[in-house]
C-alpha cells in the first residue's frame, strides 16, 4: 500500500478548481461576486470567445492593499471570515478562499488594484506559478483578467463546448448577477461588441426591463409578503404568459442568486388551475431574512443553500402568489403584454388583428382547403380525403356545446365526449403544420411590417445558430442591430399571434432541447412552438361556428386524440357508463 503523503499545493488547488471552476461562467460568477463585495458603484464585463480566451471584470470598488496581493492568490485566504462562527452569519458572496488560487492554477491570472487612499499594484499568476507583486497605474478599484482558460489542463479543455454555448452560459451567469443587485451598474462586452449597458435601477422592474425588455416587465405582477424576519418581494407573469421551460424562474437570497426545488413547487402549487398543465410561469422572487437562518455554504459554486425553517418560506411563497391571484382581475385589469396573443382567432370586432368565426373556420382548415402555389390542393391526397368522407366526419351537424369557455361537450353515438379546445385546437395546428411542410407546401405569409424583438445574448446566439431550422418553419428572422431582431415572415397557419409570441416560444423550447437533437427533431420542436402559441386557450368564449369548426377538425387529422405533447385531447363517457352513474342498469 502506497504512503501517506500531504499533497502539494499546486494539486490542492487544481483540485479546488475542479469543484469551483467548472467553465467560463463559473470564472464569470466568482470573480463579479469577489467584485460586489468591494462596494462599487459600476462593474463592466468583458469576454472574448464565451470567456474561453478571456475573462475581464473591472470595478471601482475598494480595491486590493498591495502588500495583500500575495494572500488574494493564496488558497483559504480571504478578508471575509475571521472565526469558525462567522460561517453561521455569511453576509458576502464571494467569501469561498480558494477561487482565485484555483482559477490562476488553470488559467494566467492577472489581478490591478488600486484603494481609494493608496497606490496601484499588480500581480499575475500564470497557471500556478505566482510572480511578484509591482507597482502600477490605474483608477481607483479593481481588474481581473483570466486569460485562456484550461490552456494547461487539456483534458478539462476538452470537455469545453463550443464558444457560442460557453458564451450562453457566461452571459447567464451575468444577468443572474445584474438581477441581483439593481443598485449597481453593470456593463458587458462579448468580442468587442457592447451587448449590455445596464445603469443603477431605481426598482427591481427596471432592471428586469434593461435585461429582458419591458414588453415583459411591466406587464409582471408585483407580490409583497412577509412572515416575521422573512420578507419577500416578486415580480411574477399572468397565468397566460406562460414558458414552455423553467429558465425565467429566477430566485435570490440577500443578493445571492439560487436554485430551490421546494420553493419552486410552491410557484407550482400557486398556479396549479389556471396554467396549462406542462408550462411554466415567469417569476422574480427575491427574499430577505437574517443570515443565520440560511446556509449558503452548502455548494462548491453556491448555487444551493439550506434554509432553517424552509416550510415557512414555502408557506410564504405559496400564500403569497395565491392572494395575488385571489384579489386580480387577471384578465380585465391587467394589459396584455405586447407580442403575446391572448385570443388568436376572436376578439370584439374592432379589436386590431381580430377574426370573424368565418376566418376562423378558413384559418382552421387552410392547409386543407387553399391551393398553393406551384403545388396542388392538399384535398388531392387520398388520405386526406379519406380521412374526411369517413363515417364519423359525415356528421355534418353534431351537437356540440362549449363549457366554462374551456371544454366542448359534443353527443356521439357512443355517448359524450368532452373536449379540451386548446388541446384539440394545437392538435389539428401541428398536423396541418407537419404535412404542409412535408409536402413542401407550406404557405408562408410575408409581414407587411417586420415586427421587432428585443432578445437577450444567449437568445441571440441560439436563434443565429438555428435560424435555417426557423426559416424551414416559415418564420425568417434577421438581425437588425443590437438586441434587436426583426421577423419578416411566419407560416399562415399561426393566424393573427404575433410574431414576438412565436419566437419567445420558439426559443424557450429550443434552449431545453439537447445539443445532440437532430435537425428534424429541431423542427418539430418549431412546429411545436408555432402550434401551440397559435391555438386557442383555455378561457377564451367561441361562437358557436367556431365550436362546430373545432370538432370537425378532430376528423381531419391523425392522432387527434392526443395533443403534441401527449395531454389528452378527448375523454368519452359511454351511455352503459352515464347509464351506470345514473343506475339505469
Amino acid at each position: 500500500m502506497a504512503r501517506i503523503e500531504k499533497l502539494s499545493a499546486s494539486v490542492v488547488n487544481r483540485i479546488a478548481a475542479g469543484e469551483v471552476v467548472e467553465r467560463p461562467a463559473s470564472v464569470v460568477k466568482e470573480l463579479l461576486e469577489n467584485a460586489l463585495d468591494s462596494m462599487p458603484t459600476r462593474i463592466d464585463l468583458a469576454l472574448e470567445q464565451g470567456g474561453i480566451a478571456l475573462v475581464r471584470v473591472v470595478d471601482n470598488g475598494g480595491g486590493i492593499e498591495p502588500e495583500d496581493l500575495q494572500l488574494a492568490v493564496a488558497p483559504h485566504a480571504t478578508s471575509k471570515l475571521r472565526i469558525a462562527e462567522d460561517l453561521e452569519r455569511i453576509n458576502t458572496l464571494g467569501f469561498r478562499g480558494e477561487a482565485l488560487a484555483s482559477i490562476g492554477e488553470v488559467a494566467r491570472l492577472i489581478i490591478q488594484s488600486r484603494p481609494p487612499d493608496g497606490s496601484g499594484a499588480s500581480i499575475e499568476v500564470d497557471r500556478g506559478q505566482v510572480g511578484e507583486v509591482t507597482p502600477c497605474g490605474g483608477g481607483v478599484g479593481t481588474v481581473v483578467e483570466v486569460h485562456q482558460l484550461f490552456s494547461n489542463v487539456p483534458a478539462r479543455r476538452a470537455f469545453l463546448r463550443a464558444a457560442s454555448t460557453e458564451w450562453s452560459h457566461s452571459s447567464e451567469a451575468f444577468v443572474r448577477t445584474a438581477l441581483a443587485h439593481p443598485a449597481v451598474a453593470f456593463s458587458l462586452t462579448h468580442n468587442g461588441r457592447c451587448v449590455h449597458e445596464l445603469p443603477v435601477a431605481a426598482t427591481w422592474r427596471i432592471r428586469i426591463g434593461g435585461l429582458f425588455g419591458t414588453a415583459l416587465s411591466d406587464n409582471l405582477i408585483e407580490v409583497e409578503a412577509s412572515d416575521g424576519e422573512i420578507a419577500l418581494h416578486g415580480l411574477v407573469s399572468r397565468p397566460e404568459n406562460d414558458m414552455a421551460s423553467s429558465r425565467m424562474q429566477h430566485l435570490f437570497v440577500s443578493g445571492r442568486p439560487f436554485r430551490d426545488r421546494s420553493i419552486l413547487h410552491a410557484v407550482q402549487e400557486a398556479y396549479r388551475g389556471v396554467l396549462l398543465s406542462g408550462r411554466q410561469p415567469i417569476v422574480f422572487l427575491r427574499f430577505t431574512l437574517p443570515a443565520d437562518m440560511v446556509d449558503v455554504n452548502v455548494h462548491p459554486a453556491k448555487m444551493e443553500v439550506r434554509f432553517r425553517e424552509p416550510s415557512r418560506l414555502y408557506r410564504l411563497v405559496l400564500s403569497a402568489l395565491r392572494t395575488q391571484f385571489l384579489s386580480s382581475d387577471m384578465r380585465t385589469h391587467l394589459k396584455p403584454p405586447t407580442g403575446v396573443a391572448t385570443a388568436p382567432w376572436f376578439g370584439s370586432p374592432q379589436a386590431a388583428g381580430s377574426q370573424t368565426a368565418a376566418d376562423f373556420s378558413t384559418s382552421l382548415f387552410s392547409a386543407a382547403d387553399v391551393s398553393f402555389s406551384g403545388a396542388t390542393s392538399l384535398r388531392a391526397d387520398p388520405a386526406w380525403e379519406q380521412r374526411c368522407t369517413a363515417p364519423e366526419a359525415s356528421r355534418d351537424a353534431e351537437l356540440a356545446v362549449q363549457m366554462h369557455d374551456r371544454y366542448i361537450i359534443v353527443e356521439s353515438d357512443a355517448g359524450i365526449e368532452v373536449i379540451d379546445q386548446h388541446a384539440l385546437h394545437e392538435r389539428v395546428l401541428y398536423e396541418q403544420l407537419k404535412s404542409s411542410l412535408a409536402d413542401g407546401v407550406l404557405e408562408v405569409q410575408p409581414l407587411l411590417i417586420p415586427e421587432r424583438i428585443d432578445l437577450t445574448p444567449a437568445e441571440i446566439e441560439l436563434l443565429t445558430e438555428h435560424s435555417a431550422t426557423l426559416a424551414q418553419a416559415g418564420m425568417r428572422v434577421e438581425p437588425f442591430g443590437g438586441p434587436t431582431v426583426i421577423v419578416t415572415s411566419k407560416p399562415v397557419l399561426a393566424g393573427s399571434t404575433p410574431a414576438a409570441a412565436i419566437v419567445h416560444e420558439v426559443l424557450d423550447r429550443l434552449s431545453s432541447s439537447s445539443a445532440q437533437a437532430s435537425k428534424a427533431m429541431l423542427i418539430d420542436e418549431v412546429l411545436h412552438s408555432l402550434a401551440c402559441r397559435a391555438a386557442i386557450k383555455a378561457g377564451d368564449a367561441l361562437s358557436q361556428t367556431e365550436v362546430d369548426a373545432l370538432v370537425r377538425g378532430r376528423h381531419t387529422v391523425h392522432n387527434s386524440h392526443h395533443c403534441p405533447h401527449g395531454r389528452p385531447t378527448i375523454l368519452t363517457l359511454s351511455r352503459q357508463e352515464l347509464d351506470r352513474q345514473f343506475r339505469r342498469t
